[in-house]
C-alpha cells in the first residue's frame, strides 16, 4: 500500500525474549507520520505496519526505552509544545503525555541509563526524564539558539548537543564541584534524631555535589545532524547550510578538519557500527552520501529520491534504512 508523507524518523527495536505481544513482532520498525500525527509499527521481515498508534501533534523525533516496552516521541511545534507522548509498544496504545511545562519545543531524544533524554529549543536546554518515578529529575541550559539533537554517552558523564541556529555544537562534561564555596556547617551538629555523620567538631556530611562543564565548538552553519564515531574520538558534524562536515577532536574539543562535503540540506549524518564510513541523508537533494571515514572522501553517492530526512542502521550493520518523505510499502 501507499503510505501518506512521513517525517521520517525511525528506531529498530529488539524486544526481549520473554515479552511476547500479540501483534508486536520482535524485531519492529517504529515510524512517524507528521501528517496522520501517528506512529506505525512495522514488522520490517513483511515491511507489513501491524499497528497504528496517536503520536501527539507535530511529531519529529522516536525512541525507544531499552527494554524495547515503550516509545517516546518528542511533539515539537517550533516552540509550540512542551509534550513528549508515550507509546506502550506490546499493548500498542498512547499513555498519558510527560508535560514539560516551561521547557517548550522538545525535539532530540536519547535513552540512556534508563533514563529520556530530551532537547527543548524553546527553553535552550537539554533534560532527563526518569520513568521510574515519572519525573524530570535534571535540567541544563546550553545558552544557544535551536538545541536540537543530543547525543549520551553511556556512562553518563558526556553529552554532546547540535545547535543548528547558533552553528555550534555543546560537549557537556560531568565533575566535581572541587573550588566551590561551601555553605557553613550548622551550629550545634545535627538535628535531633540525625545521626553526626559530619567532621570532629560537629556539622553534617554534605552529599559530593556536581559540576557540569559546557565547551561550546563552534562549527558551520546549518548544524544538525551529527553522530560519534564508534570509537568516541571523533564528532561528525553535517552543516546543512554550508554543505560542509566539521570533524571535531573530542579531547581538544576543536574542528581538526572541514570536508567540503557538498550535502547541502543534510539533516542526518551516520557512522556504520564498524566506524568505517559516514552516511548523511539531504532534505535538499536526492543523494545518500557515503563517505569513508578513513579517507574522508567520497565513496559513492547513491540516488533514493527527495526529502531523505534519516538514517537507521542495525547494530549488527547487515540492513540500511533510510526514510524520505514519502515511502512506498
Amino acid at each position: 500500500m501507499r503510505c501518506k508523507p512521513f517525517v521520517l524518523v525511525a528506531l529498530f527495536l529488539n524486544l526481549a525474549a520473554a515479552l511476547h505481544a500479540a501483534e508486536t513482532p520482535q524485531t519492529a520498525l517504529l515510524v512517524l507520520a507528521k501528517s496522520d500525527q501517528a506512529l506505525f509499527i512495522v514488522n520490517p521481515a513483511t515491511r507489513e505496519v501491524v499497528a497504528q498508534v496517536p503520536s501527539g501533534p507535530d511529531p519529529h523525533e522516536v525512541i525507544a526505552s531499552t527494554d524495547g516496552k515503550f516509545a517516546y516521541i518528542s511533539n515539537y511545534g517550533g516552540g509550540a509544545y512542551n509534550t513528549i507522548t508515550v507509546v506502550d509498544l506490546l499493548q500498542q496504545k498512547a499513555l498519558p503525555v510527560i508535560d514539560l511545562g516551561a521547557l517548550r519545543g522538545p525535539h532530540g531524544l536519547a535513552f540512556v541509563g534508563g533514563k529520556l533524554w530530551f532537547t527543548a529549543e524553546g527553553a535552550k536546554v537539554i533534560g532527563s526524564y526518569d520513568p521510574a518515578i515519572r519525573k524530570i529529575d535534571w535540567v541544563l541550559g546550553t545558552g544557544q539558539d535551536r538545541t536540537h539533537m543530543i547525543y549520551v554517552f553511556a556512562d553518563l558523564n558526556r553529552m554532546i548537543t547540535s545547535n543548528v541556529s547558533s552553528a555550534t555544537m555543546t560537549i557537556i562534561e560531568k565533575g566535581n564541584a572541587a573550588g566551590r564555596g561551601q555553605p557553613p556547617p550548622p551550629r550545634g551538629g545535627p538535628p535531633a534524631g540525625m545521626p553526626n555523620a559530619g567532621p570532629p567538631g560537629g556539622g553534617l556530611m554534605r552529599p559530593p555535589q556536581t559540576n557540569w562543564t559546557e565547551a561550546v565548538v563552534p562549527v558551520g552553519r546549518g548544524a544538525e545532524g551529527f553522530d560519534v564515531a564508534p570509537d568516541g574520538k571523533e564528532i561528525w558534524v553535517a552543516n546543512a547550510q554550508d554543505g560542509t562536515i566539521s570533524i571535531v577532536d573530542l579531547a581538544t574539543k576543536k574542528v581538526v578538519q572541514t570536508l567540503q562535503a557538498n550535502v547541502h540540506g543534510a539533516n542526518r549524518l551516520k557512522f556504520t557500527p564498524d566506524g568505517k564510513h559516514v552516511l548523511v541523508s539531504s532534505l535538499g537533494g536526492s543523494d545518500l552520501v557515503i563517505i569513508d571515514a578513513a579517507t574522508r572522501k567520497d565513496n559513492k553517492r547513491l540516488k533514493i529520491g527527495s526529502g531523505a530526512a534519516g538514517i537507521l542502521m542495525q547494530p549488527d550493520g547487515h540492513a540500511l534504512t533510510w526514510l524520505a518523505r514519502r515511502m512506498t510499502m
